[in-house]
């Protein structure tokens, strides 16, 4: 349900996206059950082998993981949720900020407008996510897109079975560091209201500037560059040396993460994934260039110019572990203060030497 305040029509971007939304590959009735039941095994299957190479387990006292694997319109349903309860709160935390909120009439108005623009960015979008853990909205879920994976494997050419499971073993990860590490949704959830608390934009303009970075998302999931003069997503309503700061965080700790996922599905080998070398080739050349979700994450963060530090996680958790082995790495879940700092992203040794007191022998 869309609140009456909101800068976004939900339910109309729902809707939206659900008309917009390209069919899946063609498969059986037979062949869809086979490749739901297979992909739930890959799931459960993965978290051994995930829990063996990080070290990390769930805790105790924590809610069951739960696994769903979703058609395009189920991604879409999931995903509208997640992005109100993501976005409303920041919305409404910005004009409380600004200490006036838009009339009923412009609320209606413009959050039909973004409501469709939101609307074609999830239906492209849909078509492409193979999977994702829940940060926000219901939380918790762990979401496998059947239609997308089985789209994707035919395109590479690659093996059903050892691709479910390497798709699952990176799903898996993020599972896990959420559920192994309570503390980090609430530290992102801060880092949103604190993002808020620092803006000094009216409603007005931030409606404005809300629709931009829609129109601007829908041209960077379609493969267009930005303008010189195009306004950089999330980057153009930052005015403050404090939301810069925020939006540091939050590039850290997304490189952190998705690093870490990536570390680990390669890092399994072939004797849980006997032709991962050939998937990790050929899905290479699938992102290359740009994907399609690293480019709304450019776009919509406004960090063109920082993206290589998402790809730079993936090099800061291998250099950490080849210095101070997983056990050292994992200490950067004991809290947020542990978290990498952007700059050290690309020298892992300087995280090394600050976290855990030691100045870590370079290997040759």
């Amino acid at each position: 349900m869309t609140r009456a305040s909101s800068l976004v029509d939900w339910d109309l971007a729902g809707r939206t996206a659900r008309r917009l939304v390209k069919p899946g590959p063609e498969t059986s009735r037979e062949e869809a059950a086979a490749v739901v039941d297979e992909l739930h095994r890959a799931a459960a299957t993965a978290v051994a082998h995930v829990e063996e190479l990080t070290g990390l387990h769930p805790v105790a006292d924590g809610p069951e993981p739960v696994v769903a694997v979703v058609d395009r319109p189920g991604w879409l349903d999931a995903n509208t949720s997640g992005m109100a309860a993501l976005l409303d709160p920041l919305a409404e935390g910005l004009q409380q900020a600004a200490g006036r909120a838009p009339g009923p009439l412009a609320t209606a108005i413009g959050s039909r407008a973004t409501g469709v623009q939101a609307g074609g960015v999830l239906a492209f979008l849909c078509t492409r996510v193979l999977g994702q853990y829940e940060v926000f909205g219901t939380g918790g879920r762990l979401l496998l897109v059947a239609p997308n994976i089985v789209e994707t494997e035919r395109r590479l050419g690659v093996d059903p079975t050892d691709f479910r499971l390497w798709v699952c073993l990176h799903e898996v990860t993020h599972q896990l560091q959420f559920t192994a590490v309570p503390w980090l949704r609430a530290y992102l959830e801060e880092q949103v209201s604190a993002f808020a608390q620092a803006t000094d934009l009216t409603p007005d303009v931030l409606r404005e500037r809300l629709s931009d970075v829609l129109r601007s998302l829908g041209d960077a999931v379609r493969g267009g560059e930005p303008d010189d003069d195009e306004p950089q997503g999330i980057m153009a309503l930052v005015r403050d040396p404090e939301q810069r700061a925020v939006l540091d965080k939050v590039t850290a700790v997304m490189s952190l993460v998705e690093g870490h996922a990536e570390y680990v599905m390669d890092g399994v080998g072939p004797d849980v994934v006997p032709t991962v070398r050939t998937l990790r080739k050929r899905f290479a050349q699938r992102r290359k260039g740009r994907g399609p979700i690293d480019r709304v994450l450019r776009r919509m963060l406004g960090l063109e110019q920082k993206m290589k530090q998402y790809a730079d996680g993936r090099v800061f958790v291998g250099g950490v572990v080849e210095l101070v082995g997983m056990e050292g790495f994992n200490q950067v879940w004991a809290g947020p203060q542990n978290l990498p700092f952007v700059e050290e992203l690309t020298e892992p040794a300087r995280w090394v030497e600050r976290v855990l007191g030691t100045r870590p022998a370079i290997p040759a």
